[in-house]
């Protein structure tokens, strides 16, 4: 199946419905904006902009104004769109599949070389209630636009006879906005029925109108979650819907359905052969069949299993269920005409708050049924169905006049059990399946209801009631009964949500009815087991983070005492082939409802697995050898030897025995998470992005106190995989003992806009003290670097502190070794190391002076590769003129860094071997773990030509501008008053500016600049070969001299590489004329005062305008003279491009002149970006 087709189908399909739609709708006088009103109206005259409308028509509007004014027009416009969609995508499956019972194609035709579809031509012989009369004259008139509405009308409604749910009766509003054009060239129809996008073979399978509709939403979903805010009811189904693929639904349903059959009826066991993914234990406990016997039922008949799915979707489950069902039928003899409708109308349940996916489902059902016996959609007519699924109705809009009416009283018992019926499903489109339906009278109100149905109203206003209730109370009878009753095998994949996107409708229910799991919604349907018989299953496919994080120990907890965990498939990322990356990560598992002692589940392990295909694969190959490596036998009972009671399954005796002996890190050492500004725009900056002298970069305890107090100080915030030291980026606004951030806290908790419990700075008490930091998110292996005093941390940068001091060094090695790693495996695997995981950890800490000194000397390693790069606060120089050693070449000082880099590369490697060593050997691991440590795994950088060639380069700008000088070491000027007499060997820039043009027009541009740079640090002598040097590692072209490759480095990579290392901050700020790069210039921002953009604008922007008009001239007198005709030719081609340079000069310098009159001021504190913008139109974009 071409899923890509499909996709790109069903996202252009709902655009172009969307549009046809509301273009119907604006023909009768509706839009967004405006309803308009009859301009003649009597009872046979109804006029929209001189048009007149039937009586039918005038009915159809009057009915599309209601809805509209219910739902509002967007979503009548979305509803009305899919429901087209939807049977649309009926008809084909339908016809290419020759289900249709007038046996004619509507869409397409079955000669290829047809465009008109076959019902076109075969209108008058159909086997529909036609007016015949009116068909032959469209046909005469060759309106086939109309006559394709009125046929397709007319097959949903002879349609309706047999599938009611998705072919409703058609006139309601949904045909007075039947969309137009859907036979031309372009149409979604023409896409839909073309076979070289989507071949017919692949709408032989109804599960592509599961995937057609999730396609169909995909955009939906892309919108609800770019927002980031909280789902309405109307959104959740677009947010929710995920179509399961097809080999883990056939491992649920063969893993709870199949073994519940098995297990009752071993006779039957030859079934097995046909489910690929049936996980049998070869190696059972002794006597397991005796255990097991009092939990099964050997009278188990096949039509008394009821199987439901309370998150149906389109049904994809449901499905695959009814092949199973019919296998077992079929094994019971049973014959198989029958079999379909007894599967349906007996074994098959199921829910969704999803109108749209309610009709998919039971017609992928119903067309399920349709395979197995081809007359079964005609017998539907002659003999009914009783489908037993439902879209879940709420009640919100139902008030106190319409509970009166339903109970026929206005008060008393009758009338108040009523409303406690009808407010139990009130928000019920936002709780779904999770409502736990009360005990209700239900012969009472099958009985009310039958009096309505056949009592007229006395008056139009119990007529309005009486519409309303009559169109909602048979939909809450049907969806309590399928809610109140009990199943004996529930499969799903529920709804993910977790509580950011939750309304307040939502989260205040879980949190009364499931506390244990109220942190995900997927967690809630885990809990849902008051729809299962204590002996039936639950099969599901989840988000994994149920298994290990600590907000779902007690839902682990409560599942591990009163459940079994029969099968699990640990999926990890990239299950579902259309969600990459590593946030989600499932889990696949199948539970017995009850708790049944010593019996091991079975576990197969597919995290590292990167595709579906390859998960897949593997699992079949486990499921065929019970020996293979990554499946596990496990007695759930071992689960709580872990503190947090992490699903790990995999974790060996011996690593039981180090949680049950050890002590935990929380009894030695304290870890915390730290300070949530709330505001990281507002307080958190960048730290080379701020004044140096309002930086606290130096601890110092007076710099605490209110009236020393610096402004910034350095913050722990997490950051990239990185072990030992570094990471120190951020800093926060902690002036005056934090004043702007409590002050701002306080302010939002004033307003109700964040929680009690959000309005503190957690853990103050341990800010500024010497600890351990690490990123506590990240999709790899966890680092831990050391940490002095003066830090304040964040909520993904935690850290831990420790008293005695003796051990710091010691834990902080154990704490970056392989044991950890493996033990964080077991209690969260998931993306986030939070202080709750690490604080359970189990630890050994030895008296070795060994394991201190290379943790000491991987510090040392670690801070000096750090400080060997200028985003370091304590870089002191660049590392080719630290590693010259008296040589006069770049070449060889490069050679020297190189060298020394690889040494402290491997003794950095070595030192982590050999503590990892240590620790095996301590925790007993040896048979588990090996000490090798990979490269990639080893965070100080080996010497990079191109990179660091490229960073001595950006090192020469900063001497240039004065942000560092070849007489000092470290940062000179970072703000503040600057100092000219700190620059003697190498003048910094007196006027801030360094031109980048793409000739010499300036003796002090920026090229022959740091030439001057240079040949003052390597020679004179050798300047040309290293200058040569460096132009080849920056690409020379062929023909180029070294000055032309740097130059042109300079004008078109130079500010992109910069941007890069400085994260989107960029320190020299590019002030660009645009796309021709006409004019360029560079500027240090922590220099720049208000008459900057004068002194570029007079200095150098009118200097070059001058000098390009005398070029122009030249150019303009070689055209104009008796030149040879190639020389006349290039110089036109020069005059031209010259022009363009020239013109976008004078608009620039239109720009520049307005901002520099504006004598523009910047704050450091507010940051680059605030900074930056305000200069916009002038500088090269980010």
């Amino acid at each position: 199946m071409n899923k890509s087709a499909l996709k790109t189908f069903a996202t252009n399909a709902r655009k172009d419905l969307m549009k046809k739609v509301a273009a119907k709708a604006m023909k009768i006088g509706i839009t967004e904006d405006n309803i308009k009103k009859a301009g003649i109206e009597s009872s046979d005259a109804f006029f929209i902009d001189g048009k007149q409308l039937s009586k039918k028509d005038k009915i159809q509007r009057d009915n599309l104004i209601s809805r509209i004014n219910q739902l509002g027009f967007k979503q009548v416009m979305e509803e009305v769109a899919y429901t087209w969609f939807n049977r649309f995508t009926a008809l084909r499956y339908m016809e290419v599949n020759e289900y249709l019972p007038t046996d004619v194609r509507v869409l397409s035709s079955t000669n290829a070389d047809s465009a008109e579809p076959d019902m076109i031509k075969e209108a008058l012989s159909l086997d529909l209630e036609i007016d015949k009369e009116y068909v032959y004259d469209l046909k005469l008139s060759n309106n086939t636009e109309e006559l394709f509405k009125y046929l397709i009308i007319k097959h949903c409604n002879d349609l309706n006879r047999y599938l009611p749910f998705i072919f409703e009766t058609i006139d309601d509003y949904t045909e007075i906005l039947f969309p137009e054009g859907l036979l031309a060239k372009d149409s979604f129809i023409r896409q839909m029925t073309n076979t070289e996008l989507i071949p017919e073979v692949n709408w032989q399978k109804v599960e592509v109108i599961g995937w057609l509709y999730q396609y169909y939403i995909a955009e939906e979903k892309d919108r609800v979650f770019k927002e980031k805010k909280k789902f309405t009811a109307e959104e959740i189904p677009f947010a929710t819907q995920l179509f399961t693929p097809d080999w883990i639904v056939c491992y649920m349903v063969q893993n709870s359905l199949g073994r519940y059959w098995v297990e009752s009826h071993p006779e039957h066991r030859d079934l097995l052969s046909k489910w690929e993914f049936y996980i049998e234990n070869h190696d059972p406990e002794p006597f397991l069949e005796e255990k097991l016997a009092p939990y099964l039922n050997k009278e188990l008949i096949v039509e008394d299993i009821k199987c439901f799915d309370p998150a149906m979707g389109s049904g994809h489950i449901l499905v695959y269920m009814f092949d199973v069902l019919y296998e077992i039928y079929s094994k019971c003899g049973y014959m198989e005409r029958e079999i379909p409708r007894l599967i349906i109308e007996n074994n098959l349940y199921g829910l969704d708050i999803d109108n749209r996916a309610y009709q998919l489902a039971c017609f992928s059902v119903v067309m399920r049924a349709t395979e197995y016996n081809s007359r079964f959609i005609r017998n539907i007519e002659r003999e009914g169905l009783r489908l037993n699924l439902a879209s879940i109705q709420e009640t919100n809009h139902l008030d106190n006049d319409d509970i009166s009416y339903i109970s026929g009283v206005n008060s008393g018992t009758d009338c108040e059990n009523i409303k406690k019926f009808i407010r139990q499903f009130n928000d019920a489109k936002t709780i779904g399946s999770l409502i736990k339906v009360e005990d209700y009278d239900r012969d009472f109100l099958e009985k009310r209801l039958s009096f309505i149905q056949n009592n007229p109203a006395k008056d139009l206003f119990e007529e309005e009631i009486r519409k309303k209730v009559l169109e909602i109370l048979p939909q809450l009878l049907k969806q309590a009964e399928i809610m109140n009753l009990q199943y004996d095998i529930l499969v799903t994949n529920p709804p993910y949500m977790g509580q950011g996107n939750m309304d307040i409708v939502l989260s205040n229910f879980l949190k009364k009815q499931y506390p244990d799991s109220k942190a995900d919604l997927f967690a809630s349907f885990m809990e849902i087991d008051h729809y299962i018989k204590q002996h039936g299953f639950y099969a599901s496919i989840n988000q994994h983070s149920w298994m290990f994080l600590s907000s779902f120990e007690k839902l682990r907890e409560k599942l591990i005492r009163n459940k079994s965990i029969s099968t699990m498939l640990h999926l990890g990322p990239r299950a579902f082939e259309e969600i990459g990356g590593e946030v989600v990560q499932s889990t696949a598992f199948v539970l017995r409802n009850n708790y049944f002692p010593c019996k091991k589940g079975i576990y197969i392990r597919l995290i590292d697995e990167r595709t579906a295909k390859e998960k897949k694969e593997k699992a079949i190959e486990a499921v065929q050898n019970q020996t293979i490596s990554y499946r596990y036998s496990f007695d759930q009972d071992n689960f709580g030897k872990i503190p947090g009671i992490p699903i790990a399954y995999w974790a060996s005796s011996q690593i039981h025995n180090s949680f049950e002996n050890a002590p935990i890190l929380e009894k030695i050492a304290c870890p915390r998470v730290g300070l949530q500004t709330g505001d990281n725009k507002q307080f958190l900056r960048i730290w080379f992005e701020v004044n140096k002298n309002k930086f606290c970069y130096e601890y110092n305890e007076d710099m605490l106190h209110i009236g020393k107090s610096k402004k910034w100080f350095p913050y722990n915030k997490g950051g990239s995989f990185r072990r030992w030291y570094g990471n120190n980026e951020y800093i926060v606004d902690w002036e005056k003992d934090g004043f702007n951030i409590k002050k701002d806290k306080q302010d939002r908790l004033e307003k109700g806009l964040i929680e009690k419990k959000n309005s503190k700075c957690w853990n103050s008490e341990y800010y500024f003290r010497e600890g351990m930091t690490w990123s506590s998110l990240t999709s790899g292996n966890i680092s831990f670097r050391h940490t002095n005093k003066g830090f304040i941390f964040d909520t993904k940068g935690p850290m831990v502190f420790l008293d005695d001091s003796e051990d710091y060094f010691t834990l902080l090695g154990l704490l970056n070794t392989k044991v950890i790693q493996s033990f964080l495996r077991l209690i969260s695997p998931t993306l986030d190391y939070n202080p709750g995981s690490i604080s359970k950890l189990p630890i050994y800490l030895v008296n070795d002076n060994l394991v201190k000194e290379k943790v000491i000397e991987n510090i040392a390693i670690s801070k000096g590769d750090w400080d060997s790069f200028e985003v370091s606060w304590d870089f002191l120089s660049h590392p080719i003129l630290k590693h010259q050693k008296g040589s006069r070449k770049i070449e060889i000082a490069f050679e020297n860094w190189m060298h020394y880099t690889e040494n402290q590369f491997n003794q950095l490697k070595q030192n982590e071997e050999e503590i990892n060593r240590i620790f095996i050997e301590i925790y007993g691991l040896q048979d588990e773990l090996t000490p090798n440590v990979e490269d990639k795994y080893v965070t100080v950088r080996k010497a990079n030509l191109e990179r660091d060639i490229k960073s001595f380069i950006s090192f020469a700008l900063g001497c240039s501008f004065g942000r560092y000088s070849l007489d000092e070491e470290g940062l000179i000027h970072g703000g503040g008053e600057f100092y000219p007499s700190r620059y003697k060997t190498f003048l910094a820039e007196q006027d801030n500016i360094l031109p980048i043009l793409a000739g010499a027009y300036f003796e002090d541009d920026i090229v022959s600049t740091f030439i001057e740079f240079v040949q003052l640090t390597f020679g004179e002598e050798t300047l040309a070969e290293n200058l040569e040097f460096i132009a080849d590692i920056l690409e020379k072209k062929k023909g180029e001299t070294a000055k032309e490759t740097i130059r042109r480095y300079f004008l078109n990579d130079f500010f992109k590489d910069h941007v890069q290392t400085y994260k989107k901050r960029p320190i020299y700020w590019l002030f660009s004329s645009g796309k021709q790069k006409a004019f360029n210039c560079l500027i240090y921002m922590h220099r720049y005062d208000k008459t900057t953009l004068s002194r570029i604008r007079t200095d150098y922007l009118h200097e070059y305008q001058i000098r390009l008009d005398g070029e122009r001239k030249s150019l303009v007198n070689i055209t104009e003279s008796d030149s040879t005709t190639k020389e006349i030719s290039n110089a036109k081609k020069e005059l031209k491009v010259l022009d363009k340079k020239i013109e976008e000069l004078k608009e620039y310098d239109e720009l520049l002149h307005h901002m520099a009159d504006m004598q523009i001021e910047i704050d450091l504190d507010e940051g680059v970006v605030v900074n930056y913008e305000k200069f916009k139109g002038l500088l090269a974009k980010i």
